[in-house]
């Protein structure tokens, strides 16, 4: 094992590598040469790029479980999920393909996993099942990952070639007709009011589910 080289110093190491190069620049050669050491001595700590992610994928969500509990808890179910989408969304915009890196990673400190218990026991305590809590979680966390894989890939895009999402460019682009489609396209917007919008959308079903 390679003296000073911790888990926590190359998940933070990681994190940076994934800020400059995005998710396809983080490899574990590239890792290692950031740290100035050796790829196999990296492979004491994580065995392989998807271990890797798991890691960078918990540190995450432990940021997310500690500025969540310092969020005042709601009056409901509602309150609590529109609190924990919002804090998700914030650390995965924290980093460069942040949402991207969580998709399908497994996480590994069970405190994190752990969260969920005061939650489940509120809304349980309301009338509703366990696999219903579960359920809510899950379809929340899915909706956030997946609106801010697009909503960082938009913007990085942007960056580049600014007018990839130009409105006037796709309306010539559709021809004649199709006039709701691009009075649809003029109207919407992006961030954080989308984000709201669609997030009640996704709540509203739930409710409209579980009856609450």
């Amino acid at each position: 094992m390679t003296k000073g080289i911790t888990r926590e110093l190359i998940v933070a190491a990681a994190l940076e590598l994934l800020d400059d190069q995005g998710i396809d620049g983080l490899t574990v050669r590239a890792l290692a040469t950031r740290l100035g050491v050796r790829a196999p001595a990296l492979y004491w700590h994580v065995r392989n790029k998807q271990e890797l992610l798991d890691e960078m994928a918990t540190e995450v969500m432990r940021r997310v479980t500690a500025a969540f509990a310092a969020v005042q808890p709601g009056t409901g179910w509602r309150d609590d999920l529109t609190a924990y989408a919002r804090v998700l969304r914030s650390e995965y915009l924290l980093h460069r393909d942040g949402a991207r890196v969580f998709s399908g990673t497994r996480i590994t400190e069970p405190d994190v996993v752990r969260m969920k218990e005061p939650l489940f026991e509120r809304w349980t305590a309301s009338g509703w099942k366990p696999a219903d809590a579960d359920d809510a979680v899950d379809v929340v966390t899915a909706f956030v990952v997946g609106f801010v894989i697009e909503e960082q890939e938009r913007r990085q895009a942007a960056e580049t070639d600014p007018t990839r999402y130009s409105t006037t460019q796709r309306d010539a682009w559709l021809g004649e007709g199709a006039s709701l489609v691009k009075e649809a396209g003029h109207l919407q917007d992006d961030g954080d009011q989308r984000f709201e919008r669609h997030l009640d959308i996704v709540l509203e079903g739930l409710a409209a589910r579980l009856g609450s």
